[in-house]
């Protein structure tokens, strides 16, 4: 038990860590829970709840970059709220076995978007390099709100990588420094666990012992990944995450 407890208290600070830094700690967390015989959709549930509090350290840690943006802030965030309720209900009210079949899919899928991430990340500055000459403020893509209710409704049902799925609607979506943008996903990223983690208490069936260790974890690690997780070298953190997703998806198939 004790050894059970220091590890997922370790995995919590990495998913706070890099959840701040990337978006993909659920890729830690949930197979963490899986390894140790928790049910897949009690996992989900108390790894979603439990995350909630590293999410608004990570958010606090990048106030500075918020400076300025509250009104795309206000309106991202209404959207982040539709998508997370309705991802949540969506994982209650479908039948168990649904997620228990789809989870390798939702694994694999945020091990693809964490390999994704760097081309992702180069298209978005090739982009802004184009624009550069042009100082004139632009406004945010028209589809930037429902872009952000559908990674939403992804965060709520899973959530793994979904800030790397934020960054890449933020980074092609809106005219703005990449530091000043990953801030704002991490605000959306608190209220899509928030929100989902509130119907999660009031409807789901929550290991709360695990909650206690994955929150104060990702507390810690939300403010690392803020402060000493940025000289982190991405490749090595990429890999990690990789390779615990893979790990995670034939462990869950051979099960």
């Amino acid at each position: 038990m004790l050894l059970e407890s220091v590890a997922i208290l370790l995995a919590g600070v990495a998913a706070g860590a890099i959840n701040t830094i990337v978006g993909s700690g659920t890729l830690i967390t949930f197979p963490t829970l899986l390894a140790f015989g928790v049910p897949p959709v009690t996992a989900n549930v108390s790894n979603n709840i439990g995350l909630v509090p590293g999410s608004v350290s990570g958010a606090v840690g990048y106030r500075r970059e918020l400076a300025g943006q509250r009104r795309r802030v206000l309106r991202l965030v209404s959207g982040s709220l539709v998508g997370g309720l309705a991802g949540a209900l969506l994982l209650l009210w479908l039948p168990a076995d649904a997620f228990e079949t789809v989870v390798p899919v939702l694994i694999g899928l945020g091990v693809v978007l964490v390999v994704l991430q760097p081309r992702i990340s180069r298209a978005v500055a090739a982009r802004r390099a184009r624009h550069a000459v042009d100082d004139r403020p632009h406004a945010d893509a028209w589809w930037t709100w429902p872009a952000t209710a559908l990674t939403g409704v992804y965060g709520g049902y899973f959530g793994a990588a979904q800030g790397v799925i934020l960054m890449g609607v933020l980074g092609i979506a809106v005219e703005e420094e990449l530091q000043r943008l990953n801030a704002v996903k991490n605000v959306l990223a608190a209220v899509v666990n928030a929100v989902a983690g509130a119907v999660f208490i009031v409807l789901a069936d929550v290991d709360w012992r695990l909650v206690a260790l994955i929150g104060a974890g990702a507390v810690v690690g939300g403010q690392l990944g803020a402060t000493v997780g940025r000289r982190l070298l991405p490749a090595v953190l990429r890999a990690v995450i990789v390779t615990v997703g893979l790990v995670a998806i034939v462990a869950f198939l051979v099960s």
